[in-house]
């Protein structure tokens, strides 16, 4: 299995050039080596001035084994190169067995050990890629997660426009997982780093709140209205900043404004009734005036008659 893991990191690439350095002249180190990869050990100053010295793998195997600068035996010698001169070990080609306690033992030219320092190698897969998800949830928090390819034991941080993530940003989860939930007003441009002791990568991505807003309102009937809304669908509050009044009933405004619509046809109609029962009683008045000046008058006095005249 661990021949596959090898393989697959060596045909992806991911580790290729990856190069790590780790100082073992401290008995005790904890060193780091990329999957793949290169690890420089320094184990001594000089190795000239040194009479005889012996390295061993898990305090049975021996690796290296040289007397001042002549390297004797060197048991990697195919994927490895020992330099006198600076003491260094570097190791090509890092498998998983190459995992594990080297211990260096040095001599004197009376064969006396002159002590023996330890140090603890540990071949992690580095990070390949990372990826971001995320989505929208039923009161308008933010899901994110944060997933990576290959790594061994990855570490995850967040950060929000180049800040790291706060408690007051974060509904639950800790910024150091790889799933958070930020709450509703949260936006900006989110970023999740990955990272073991041999590589680092990280992922951004640009995210909007979900389109819910909080409102705060008190009902005519003494209701406290104070919740997370999707603004889109807010009948609630006309405006949730302050406290709001009611929306008016859209039916109920609809039917007054037909009455009302209504009411002033039917006065204009009226009005036109009336102006032209007006304009026709005028005309007959004006009628009947005509028609009087027009007929002829009938003298009171009889003897002044056209008959009395003829007679």
């Amino acid at each position: 299995m661990e021949a596959v893991v090898g393989l697959l990191v060596m045909l992806l690439g991911v580790s290729h050039g990856v190069e790590t350095y780790c100082d073992g002249r401290q008995d005790g180190a904890q060193c780091y080596g990329a999957l793949g990869g290169t690890v420089v050990l320094q184990l001594m100053d000089n190795a000239s001035e040194i009479f005889k010295y012996q390295w061993y793998k898990n305090k049975t195997t021996i690796i290296l084994h040289g007397r001042k600068d002549t390297i004797v035996y060197n048991m990697m010698k195919d994927r490895s190169v020992f330099t006198p001169s600076n003491g260094t070990f570097k190791i090509n080609n890092l498998s998983r067995t190459d995992g594990a306690e080297y211990t260096l033992h040095i001599f004197d030219s009376n064969a006396y050990d002159l002590g023996q320092r330890t140090l603890q190698l540990s071949i992690q897969a580095p990070v390949s890629s990372v990826l971001l998800d995320s989505e929208c949830l039923s009161q308008g928090e933010m899901r994110v997660s944060c997933s990576s390819e290959g790594a061994d034991s990855p570490q995850y941080s967040w950060t929000l426009d180049g800040h790291t993530l706060t408690d007051a940003q974060l509904l639950s989860g800790n910024k150091e997982t790889n799933n958070i939930t930020l709450k509703q007003d949260v936006s900006g441009r989110l970023v999740c780093s990955v990272r073991n002791h041999i590589s680092s990568v990280s992922k951004e991505e640009k995210i909007s709140t979900c389109g819910f807003i909080f409102i705060n309102c008190t009902l005519p009937d003494g209701t406290n209205i104070s919740q997370w809304v999707f603004s889109a669908n807010n009948t609630l509050c006309i405006d949730p900043t302050t406290t709001p009044t009611m929306i008016t009933d859209t039916t109920s405004f609809n039917v007054d404004n037909s009455l009302l619509v209504c009411g002033l046809r039917a006065a204009v109609v009226l009005s036109l009734l009336v102006g032209i029962a007006i304009y026709f009683a005028w005309k007959k008045k004006k009628y009947n005036e005509v028609e009087t000046s027009t007929r002829p008058r009938i003298k009171d006095h009889p003897e002044n008659s056209f008959s009395m005249v003829e007679l």
